[in-house]
């Protein structure tokens, strides 16, 4: 029963969101750039208290490759209580690409309490450093 409420809540988030960015909003004509837009609104569901917020805005901003999110995320992969949201935050870290994120992509890999976290960033480091040498 939970699982289905966060998920609802989730969908009707995303929704409003989606609809917000159909519609011309004075704040994304004003910097010209709607990517900037909706990285201020994913920036800002990082502090939400709704973990599905929290998790689905995670991974959006690293879909966008977001460089402003990075201090963010490391942020929640270093704080979050929640298994799953430290996770999606070092994926998104390493979807991001920038070093200083896989790096502490790495030492979460390394240190991180649950054995579940560690062992997915260290999948995570490892499909990072991979695709750096074939590149």
């Amino acid at each position: 029963m939970k699982i289905k409420y966060v998920f609802s809540v989730l969908m009707i988030c995303l929704l409003q969101l989606s609809t917000n960015l159909m519609a011309s909003s004075p704040e994304s004509s004003k910097s010209g750039n709607k990517i900037e837009y909706i990285e201020d609104n994913l920036l800002e569901g990082l502090s939400s208290d709704n973990l599905g917020l929290r998790i689905s805005t995670a991974y959006y901003l690293g879909e966008y490759k977001s460089e402003r999110a990075l201090v963010p995320l490391i942020k929640m992969l270093h704080n979050e209580k929640e298994e799953s949201a430290r996770i999606q935050a070092a994926l998104s870290l390493i979807k991001i690409g920038d070093p200083k994120g896989a790096f502490m992509v790495k030492q979460a890999a390394r240190f991180d309490e649950s054995t579940k976290v560690r062992n997915f960033c260290t999948k995570f480091y490892n499909a990072f450093k991979e695709r750096l040498i074939n590149q």
